[in-house]
């Protein structure tokens, strides 16, 4: 920590102000992202798309309002980091958490749902950061192409196997 600060050359007690901790630092470009994500959720319209289009179409929106310059490998970077920190890995699922909360909050706030549509809403979230994390882990994976775009395109490919993946079933070896 005291060398982090050295050399951006600013006091620990600045450092705190604005992060909670040095975990907020290295996953501040996906806490962005999520918070990107509450800002398009709280302004997309209820046109009776399905709760996982909605919540799908507001995370490629947020990715798509991301920084240009820098994010997508920042980004990169942190979740390699994180990948190796369990620490931070724990911290980001605790941070996801909380979004999740946010984010059912505004859905009960501004969309009627019929019948249980508080479970169905946690439900389809969940499925959206399922389908984030397996898009995400691709993403971090592959050998060149970390761009915002990229990203965005393996968040609808990995949603796209939701109903599949909803009905599957399992079935023996032969």
């Amino acid at each position: 920590m005291d060398e982090l600060c050295d050399v951006v050359e600013v006091p620990k007690w600045t450092f705190f102000r604005n992060f909670g901790s040095k975990e907020d630092v290295v996953l501040a470009p996906t806490q962005d992202l999520w918070a990107a994500f509450l800002d398009v959720l709280e302004d997309c319209p209820a046109d009776g798309r399905t709760l996982i289009a909605l919540f799908e179409d507001a995370l490629a929106a947020a990715i798509d309002r991301m920084d240009a310059e820098g994010w997508a490998e920042r980004t990169l970077q942190s979740r390699r980091l994180a990948s190796r920190t369990p620490s931070m890995d724990a911290h980001w699922l605790a941070s996801c958490d909380r979004t999740s909360r946010t984010a059912l909050a505004v859905v009960e706030r501004r969309f009627a749902l019929p019948g249980t549509g508080d479970v169905r809403a946690h439900l389809a979230l969940d499925m959206l950061i399922a389908a984030f994390h397996r898009a995400l882990d691709g993403w971090v994976a592959q050998p060149a192409g970390h761009t915002r775009t990229d990203l965005a395109h393996r968040l609808r490919a990995a949603c796209a196997e939701l109903p599949g993946a909803l009905t599957a079933k399992a079935e023996a070896r032969a």
